[in-house]
This record gives C-alpha cells, sequence and structure tokens, in this order.
C-alpha cells in the first residue's frame, strides 16, 4: 500500500470445477483457505461440499458447508471453513478465537437457555472412591465429578508417558494466560495431547464450578479406537435457571469409519442396498467392525446397567429421532447415551462410576496394538475421516453450549474444548 492509503481487504478464494455440475467457487475473506480445506473439498464432490450464499457478516461469504461423512451430510456453521482457513493455529485467547471463528454464527443464532472386559492397564481407574454420597447439591456434584475426572486423566497420563500439557490452550484462573467465566464461574481446561506413536491428537480436561465436567479423548490417525466423550452438565436449582436441579448426562464411543449410523430409524434398522447401492455393503462392515472391537456384548451390557441404575432419569432423544439434529446425528456412536435426571445422591453415584468404567475402556483399546491401522493409506484416510470428524463434532458442540450457556459464552467453550480442528498432526505435528 501507498503511505497514507487504507489497506484493502484481501479475499482468498478457492476454485473447483466439476463437468458434472459447475464451477463451484469457496470464498474465505481475509485469510488463505487451509491445505486441509483443500483436501476436503478434493475428497467431496465439489457441489456437495460446498453451499455458496450472502453472508450476514462482512467477514465471508460462505454461509453453509456440507462435508460429507460417507453417505450422509450436514450443514455445518461458516465458522468452521473459518476455523480451518486460519491454518491450525489456535489463540490463548479464548475471547479472540471465538471471534474469529464464530462471527458469523452470532447473527443467526436462537439462543435456547436449557437444553430440554477393560484390560488391567485401565482397569483400576477411579478405584478407591467411596461407595455412597450424602446429599448432593451441584456444588459438591461437580466436585465429585472434578475429583473422579482428575484420577482418570492421571491415569491415563500415567499409562502413556507422551501425553503432554497443552499450556497455550489450557484455560484457567486468572493468573493463565487464557481466562473466562461460564455462569460466573472461572472455566478450567487442562489440554493434552500425545502426537506420534502414542496417538492421543487432543485431550480436555474440563471443568466448571457447580456447572459441568467433560472429558473428551480424539485419537489420532494411527489407530481406529472410538474417541470418547464424557460430560455431564447441571441444569437448574438456582436463582437464575429456577426448579429443581437435573443432571444431565452424555456418553458416547464415537466409532471412527462411517457407518450409516446416521441413517438408523428409531426400530435400529439400517438402509441396505436397495437404498444405498453397493456402499450399504460397505457400511455394514464399517458397522460389524465397530461392533467386533469395541461394540461387544459386554460394552452393550455395561450401558443398559447403567442405565437401569439411574432414578428418574428421560432418553433425550437418539438417533433414529426427529428431534436429533443432523450434526448429532452423523457424529453420535450406536451406543450413545444421552438422558437427564434428578440431580440425587444415586444418579451422582451411578455417573461416576459409569464415566470411570468408561475412561478405562478407552485406555484398554489405546494400549491395544492390534487397532493401530496399517502404514501408508489406511492411516490417510483415517486423517481425511478425522478431519470432518472434529468439524462436525465442533458445530454439535457449539449448539450444545451456546443453549446451555447463551451465545458469547457458548461459544467460546465450544472453541475452547474443542480444540484445534485444522492440525498437521500426521508425521507428529501439534
Amino acid at each position: 500500500k501507498e503511505p497514507n492509503q487504507k489497506q484493502k481487504d484481501i479475499t482468498f478464494g478457492c476454485c473447483i470445477f466439476d463437468p458434472s455440475q459447475s464451477l463451484t467457487m469457496v470464498v474465505i475473506s481475509g485469510k488463505p483457505i487451509s491445505a486441509l480445506a483443500a483436501l476436503i473439498l478434493a475428497s467431496n464432490n465439489a457441489a456437495d461440499a460446498f453451499s455458496i450464499g450472502p453472508s450476514s457478516s462482512r467477514r465471508g461469504v460462505v454461509v453453509a458447508t456440507k462435508l460429507s461423512m460417507g453417505g450422509g451430510g450436514m450443514d455445518a456453521y461458516d465458522a468452521q471453513m473459518k476455523a480451518m482457513a486460519a491454518g491450525g493455529s489456535t489463540s490463548p485467547a479464548v475471547e479472540e478465537a471465538a471471534t474469529e471463528m464464530l462471527d458469523a454464527t452470532r447473527t443467526a443464532a436462537t439462543i435456547s437457555n436449557s437444553i430440554t472386559s477393560p484390560a488391567s492397564a485401565g482397569a483400576n481407574i477411579g478405584s478407591g472412591r467411596g461407595s455412597h454420597l450424602g446429599d448432593v447439591d451441584p456444588s459438591s456434584a461437580i466436585a465429585s465429578f472434578e475429583a473422579s475426572q482428575a484420577k482418570m486423566v492421571a491415569e491415563i497420563a500415567s499409562s502413556i508417558p507422551d501425553l503432554a500439557k497443552k499450556d497455550d490452550a489450557s484455560y484457567g484462573p486468572p493468573t493463565k494466560a487464557g481466562y473466562f467465566t461460564v455462569k460466573g464461574h472461572a472455566v478450567k481446561l487442562d489440554a493434552s495431547d500425545a502426537p506420534g506413536p502414542a496417538n492421543v491428537a487432543w485431550l480436555s480436561d474440563l471443568c466448571i464450578d457447580e456447572t459441568l465436567s467433560s472429558l473428551t479423548i480424539y485419537n489420532g490417525p494411527l489407530a481406529d479406537v472410538p474417541h470418547l466423550i464424557s460430560r455431564c452438565v447441571i441444569t437448574g436449582g438456582d436463582e437464575e435457571d429456577g426448579g429443581d436441579a437435573e443432571l444431565n448426562f452424555f456418553l458416547d464411543f464415537r466409532p471412527r469409519a462411517y457407518g450409516a449410523y446416521d441413517l438408523r430409524d428409531a426400530a435400529g434398522n439400517y438402509p441396505g442396498p436397495d437404498t444405498l447401492g453397493r456402499q450399504a455393503f460397505e457400511y455394514s462392515g464399517a458397522r460389524k467392525d465397530f461392533d467386533t472391537k469395541f461394540g461387544t456384548e459386554e460394552v452393550v451390557a455395561f450401558f443398559e446397567d447403567i442405565r437401569e441404575k439411574f432414578e428418574g432419569a428421560v432418553d433425550n432423544p437418539g438417533l433414529g429421532d426427529e428431534g436429533l439434529s443432523e450434526l448429532e446425528s452423523l457424529t453420535r456412536g450406536p451406543m450413545a447415551m444421552d438422558v437427564t435426571m434428578p440431580l440425587s445422591a444415586n444418579n451422582v453415584e451411578t455417573i461416576l462410576t459409569a464415566r470411570e468404567k468408561a475412561a478405562s475402556l478407552w485406555l484398554s483399546w489405546a494400549l491395544d496394538d492390534s487397532h493401530a491401522h496399517r502404514p501408508g493409506a489406511p492411516i490417510n484416510s483415517q486423517y481425511v475421516y478425522d478431519s470432518k470428524y472434529k468439524i462436525n463434532a465442533y458445530g454439535v458442540l457449539l449448539d450444545v453450549y451456546v443453549k446451555l450457556f447463551g451465545q458469547a459464552e457458548g461459544e467460546k467453550l465450544a472453541a475452547a474444548d474443542s480444540g484445534p480442528i485444522d492440525e498437521a498432526y500426521v508425521g507428529g505435528g501439534s
């Protein structure tokens, strides 16, 4: 630019020509599109990958993306592409990162204030915890979850020595680089990863006093071990929310290959070759592989046993239900548990047991070399799938947290808890 001349905005674009369709353009304002974004474009039909329309924000013109996970697809957020275009950098200041990632979602957002046998290496997570809790309130319940979760993470760290803290992606007291609050309480998030052979792409150990306890583990592409999502949220029971306090418990082992779970009907049936053609066999094979390795009779029985022990629990919409969003359907595993129940000592104790057992299961699988991919194409394919999954999972988490905590706090928390969306993981990058 010349002296005293204002800097002009620069717009970067990526164009892909599909002879069977037409020229499709994706535009990201202000930043070059990342290599991962181009890779995802190339791995999908261009017309299915992106839809173009006017933006409510001057910062971009992409208002919807469709990232196919196989036979399905979803309309995700403009902000997800902005995150990909950022080249994988994660700012230590959550407010700044959220502004970049989520600017386009704010105008359109409609806010709601509430959400209607393991190996010995991991088998003892949580052992030694007391078997009975007295009267519980939100503060004591979250304190119990936090203490239990700290033991889980410590056991995982002792079994995976390469697991290292990511201080630039962690949040806590005002003395840390990143600091913000949700419902008046400081967000405490310890982020870790173990790139390379240890194969842990992201671990988020998150706690908010009186409000939330969450453990998220994303695996790297070297193995097909399921991702773990273990989250408990307390709503109501205070002057702001009103009513009696309730627990929302979400637990899921998320498959690493597309099995058309989003196409499952309420009766548990999947479309066959008459609907999906030869791909029906591919998706059926992915489901069988998951069930054989991870969704075994023992694990299914564990989920069922936990559900039976809850008092007053009500199932939230699941796979095959009309109330479940498209993004949720695409990211959930076949055993996902999403229930809301009264805050009681029995329910807190049951959740503690369930979360500890789930962490033990995940650790035993992560340490089992039989789940490793063969070098080459299987690892590359896993990386492409995981990259799409993380964007989809971010969209789900954004919706959950915005409904729980409002737009401003919800989007900050989603950005922090999701971790890096576009990350050079293959080859040990971090």
